[in-house]
Formats: structure tokens, C-alpha cells, sequence
């Protein structure tokens, strides 16, 4: 189909591609359908059930709790009819659409509760009443210019993975709203092989990015979890992260031009991109702009040839304490790995649970307590687990490993090997299916990931930990909390924390609701013991109500006056963070 709302290859609503999903089987297995993750795809996996109902007390059926409404309610269209005749005029009719399918999709992101939840079981509050697909920069300019002479809300829309709301259409708004699609402006638009440079429309799809520049023998190294679904208009409007930051940077190290088109006119750097002193660098002002400006349409961007050598490694660790020192030193060693990561002992044992049956779960478990648990003296209820990715030249690589060895060594841990390394990444695409999975069976849950500086992580764990068991309590919900954390990123001052949220809402009126406010409240909770609003899903609406505590009064009014000077009339009102307020 011309448009991505029957795309047969995706979703749509939930997260991913069609040919893959957890499906429960008869005798209460579940496999994972497909062929797309290797280890996991096609694969039975016995364990999982039993591990998610001990750690929720939940009994896991073969029927859903919750089902699906086939025939999503639909508010009526908000049509401007003298845009829609220029409209019509102006462009080909396979670039626009009111189909109620395209319409719906492009209303919402991917926040479990608030957003997928309701598109799935309940029903959206506000639609987009107009979807239209920018295929060059003049078709920008060209619908931005119709959209002031006939006061239009533009709502720029990428790979739709944001989880903060920020794809959540105002309620107040009362303009007809058009949300622009940009994955047609999927271009590489020039590769710079001398300089190491590549300019891309802000369209394309982390992996499509990644498939064209590894043809050419380059990468560009940014691998955020959702790679495969994410544009890169979307990076830069979320200023994101990626799992390989410590040898490529995060996408503001990345990206050395960007091109947005606004209301007033379009922001880019004209001058050669090595590096210049003229002041402040209007490009910067775009990352975290979340769709309230202007809509990107190309950046340029540092790009590397491929590593000569890529491998994995693994630790296993006494405890948290311990792992956080050996991560600390991981960070502030000469030889930082690509990625490294660290789970703790609930984390490590959900994804053994998601191990097929030829990997046979007990016979792993129990050499691993034989040879650790015992002979190390480790708790299997405390131990944790260290992943790394390691990339460079063959001498690069075998440094890193040398440099984990001996820090391994020095903290008491045992080598794990690459196999489970590997094991360890490649599981990570797989557990963004596993929510499609929980939430039919009543379970609603969400990764919550926050900034946190070394001083701070246990005090931000173990809070945010005893809060959810409170408020478990307060609102009565049946079975138990989980609540699992893994050290997602090393800097120097500090780490990204990602910690896994689950809650059983069987029975529970209006589940959606609470859970926003369990949610809230555990972001509240780490802030208050040092955290951050986001390390890199960014702010939208979910968390916009915390940034007057963040940054400075004259911030605010700084970021406010740009947007006013950008787009005086609010063409861009998708009213995310405290840019229109």
C-alpha cells in the first residue's frame, strides 16, 4: 500500500514487524514467531511463563484478559476545505489521505499505557485529521506556507516510536491538524568518503541508514534500541542515545548540520562543518526541539569506516555495589568498550527466561551456580551481570578484552565469555515485543530510564524501589510489583539507568490511569534523589510539568522567544515540553 498505516509489514498500533510476536501455546510455552532475531525467532521458550508468574503471582492463561477492539472509534474530521483544495492543487494525490486507519496510527506513539493501551482497549480522544507525506524539502516549505495562510496545526511525524506523549494531539487544539509523515525523505543525499561525512534526508529509518553506508563499507554507529523503526529527524528532535556511544557519541556528538524548515524561514549552518567559533550555533538549538518549530529534513553526519574487528564479552559480579565499582572504572579506564552494560540479578534472570529450549534454562542455570554461585560464594539473588560490545582494530578489541579481564579480576568477577555477551544484546530487540505480550494477560508495564550521577544510582534504585511497593499497596492491585534495573550507559560523571516497571491490573478499574500515576510518581521519585527528567526519550507532555524545577526561569524564556520568533502563530502545536506555555 502507498501509505504506512496497512503497511502488511508492521503493526501499526504495537510495537514492530508483523512476522514477529510472543505467542502462548496450548501447554503453556510460548514462542516467539518469525525469523527476523537470530536465537530467539522461531524459537519455543518454556521458561519464560513460569518466571513472570513468580516474580508478578499471576497465573498466565491462554486466553486474553484484555481484548482488542477490532473497530477503533473514530472522531469525525476537522476539515479546512479551502486547504484542502489547495492542497488537492498542489501536490499528488498519493501523498495525503483522511483514511480513519492512517489517521489513527498517526495520532499516538508508543507509550505503553497512556497511548497504546487506549488505541488498543479504550479509544484515542483526538485524531489527526489530515496525513500527508513530504517528499522534498519544496514540499515542505510548500505545505508549511499553506498551513500559515489557512492557520493549520502541522504535527511533524517520523517512525512514531516516541514513548513521552509527544505524539499525543492537544485536546484544546481547535485548527484542523495535519500530521506530516516524513519516512519518504529516506535519501542518502551525499557521502563524503574524503571528509568522513554523509548527508541523509531526516526521513530514514536508523536501519535503512545503516544498511545503504555499510554497503559502502561505513557506519555511523548510532544504535538506539528502537534502530529499526526510528528516523532521524526523530534522534535529533529527542536528542538521543545509542548503545555504541562510547566510541561513535550520542546523536549530538553525531550530527554536524542540521536543516529545519519553520514558519519563518529554514536553520541550517552554511560554512564548512570541521568545527566553528561564530557564536552560538543556531543547529544546536534543534536538538530536543520535539516537533515544536519547524520540521528537519536533512542532516549531515560524521561517519566512520567499519571496525576492522566486533566481539563480545560478559561478567558476573558478586553484587550491585560491587558491579557499580567495576563499572566505574570500566568508564574511567584507558580502553572504554563500545557499549557496556550491567544488569542485576532479577534483569539477567528475565532475559535467561526468554532463552529458547535447546539452550536448556536449568542445566545453564545450574552450571552457572556451581561454578559461581558456590564456588565464588555469590547469592543468586544478588549477583549481577556485565555485557560489552567491543569494536576497533583486532588490537583495539583485544586490549578492551585484556583491560576487562583485569578489572574483573581486580573486583572478584568471573568471565562469562562472548557467547553470552552477544546473547545479552540481541535479546534487547526482542523485549520491546514483550509488552504486546504482557498487556492482553493484564500486566501493564514500562522501561523508565533516567540520567544519575555515581554518587547517586543506589539512592535512586533503591527508592524508586520501595515507592513502587508502596504504591502497589496504596492502589490495591493484586499479585506483586517488579521492578528490575541495568546500567545502560557509562560517562564520566555518572550512568544511564534503565528500570523495568511491571503491574498486575487485573480487576483494576480504569488500569491505564494508575499506572500514569505510578509512573509519575516513580520519575518524581528520581529526580528528588538525584536523577534526571530523561537520559534520551526526552520530555513531550509526559514530563513537561517537571521542567520548571530543571532548568532556570530565564531558560524557559529563552526557549519560549525562540519559538515565538520561529513560529509566531503556533503552526507547530503539538505543545510538547514548556516551549508554547
Amino acid at each position: 500500500n502507498k501509505f504506512f498505516g496497512v503497511n502488511d509489514s508492521l503493526w501499526g498500533h504495537k510495537w514492530g514487524f508483523k512476522d514477529s510476536q510472543f505467542i502462548i501455546n496450548d501447554d503453556g510455552s510460548v514462542t516467539f514467531t518469525g525469523d527476523r532475531y537470530k536465537g530467539v525467532s522461531g524459537e519455543n521458550l518454556p521458561y519464560l511463563v513460569p518466571f513472570v508468574e513468580g516474580i508478578l503471582d499471576i497465573e498466565i492463561k491462554t486466553k486474553p484478559y484484555f481484548h482488542e477492539i477490532k473497530k477503533k472509534q473514530v472522531t469525525d474530521k476537522n476539515i479546512n476545505q479551502a486547504f484542502m483544495d489547495e492542497i488537492k492543487s498542489s501536490f499528488s494525490s498519493d501523498q495525503y489521505t483522511v483514511e480513519d486507519s492512517e489517521r489513527i496510527l498517526h495520532s499516538h506513539g508508543q507509550n505503553g499505557p497512556d497511548e497504546v493501551f487506549k488505541v488498543l482497549y479504550n479509544k484515542l480522544q483526538k485524531l489527526s485529521d489530515l496525513v500527508f507525506y513530504i517528499e522534498s524539502e519544496d514540499d515542505v516549505k510548500k505545505l508549511i506556507d499553506l498551513a500559515k495562510k489557512h492557520n493549520i496545526c502541522l504535527v511533524p511525524f517520523g517512525g512514531g516510536t516516541n514513548v513521552t506523549n509527544a505524539l499525543k494531539l492537544p485536546d484544546q487544539e481547535d485548527r484542523m491538524i495535519v500530521s506530516v509523515d516524513t519516512r519518504r525523505m529516506n535519501k542518502i543525499e551525499s557521502l563524503d568518503k574524503d571528509n568522513l561525512l554523509v548527508t541523509v534526508q531526516a526521513g530514514i529509518t536508523g536501519k535503512l541508514l545503516e544498511e545503504n553506508l555499510q554497503k559502502e563499507g561505513y557506519t555511523v554507529g548510532h544504535e538506539p534500541d528502537s534502530i529499526e523503526l526510528s528516523t532521524l529527524g526523530g534522534w535529533i528532535s529527542t536528542n538521543a542515545a545509542g548503545m555504541k556511544k562510547n566510541r561513535y557519541g550520542n546523536i549530538e556528538d553525531i550530527v554536524q548540520n542540521v536543516t529545519m524548515v519553520t514558519p519563518s524561514g529554514s536553520i541550517n549552518q552554511i560554512e564548512p562543518l570541521v568545527r566553528s567559533s561564530i557564536g552560538i550555533k543556531t543547529q544546536n538549538l534543534l536538538f530536543g526541539s520535539e516537533g515544536n518549530i519547524g520540521i528537519i529534513t536533512k542532516a549531515t553526519l560524521r561517519m566512520h569506516k567499519l571496525p576492522e574487528c566486533s566481539d563480545y564479552e560478559s561478567v558476573v559480579l558478586k553484587d550491585w555495589d560491587t558491579g557499580i565499582n567495576f563499572m566505574f572504572e570500566i568508564a574511567h579506564s584507558s580502553s572504554v568498550p563500545a557499549s557496556s552494560r550491567m544488569l542485576d540479578s532479577l534483569h539477567f534472570q528475565f532475559g535467561s527466561a526468554l532463552k529458547p529450549e535447546k539452550d536448556n534454562f536449568a542445566k545453564v542455570m545450574s552450571k552457572v551456580q556451581k561454578f559461581v554461585f558456590k564456588l565464588k560464594g555469590f547469592d543468586p539473588d544478588k549477583f549481577v551481570a556485565a555485557v560489552f560490545k567491543l569494536e576497533g582494530s583486532t588490537s583495539e578489541v583485544k586490549y578492551q578484552r585484556k583491560n576487562i579481564k583485569r578489572l574483573s579480576k581486580k573486583y572478584g568477577g568471573l568471565i562469562g565469555g562472548g557467547k553470552e555477551g552477544k546473547v545479552g544484546y540481541n535479546i534487547t530487540m526482542v523485549i520491546a515485543y514483550i509488552r504486546e505480550f504482557f498487556v492482553p494477560q493484564g500486566i501493564l508495564g514500562e522501561t523508565l530510564e533516567t540520567a544519575v550521577p555515581w554518587s547517586n544510582i543506589n539512592q535512586v534504585k533503591d527508592e524508586a524501589n520501595k515507592l513502587l511497593v508502596d504504591l502497589h499497596k496504596k492502589y490495591n492491585l493484586p499479585g506483586k510489583p517488579f521492578f528490575c534495573s541495568r546500567v545502560s550507559k557509562v560517562y564520566h560523571s555518572g550512568i544511564c539507568m534503565y528500570n523495568t516497571v511491571a503491574i498486575n491490573v487485573r480487576g483494576i478499574d480504569n488500569p491505564e490511569e494508575v499506572f500514569s500515576k505510578i509512573e509519575h510518581a516513580l520519575r518524581e521519585c528520581f529526580i528528588k534523589n538525584g536523577g534526571s527528567i530523561s537520559h534520551h526519550h526526552g520530555v513531550g507532555k509526559l514530563r513537561k510539568d517537571f521542567m520548571p524545577d530543571t532548568i532556570s526561569d530565564g531558560s524557559i524564556q529563552m526557549i519560549q522567544s525562540i519559538k515565538k520568533s520561529q513560529d509566531p502563530n503556533n503552526i507547530f502545536g503539538i505543545n510538547n515540553n514548556i516551549v508554547s506555555d
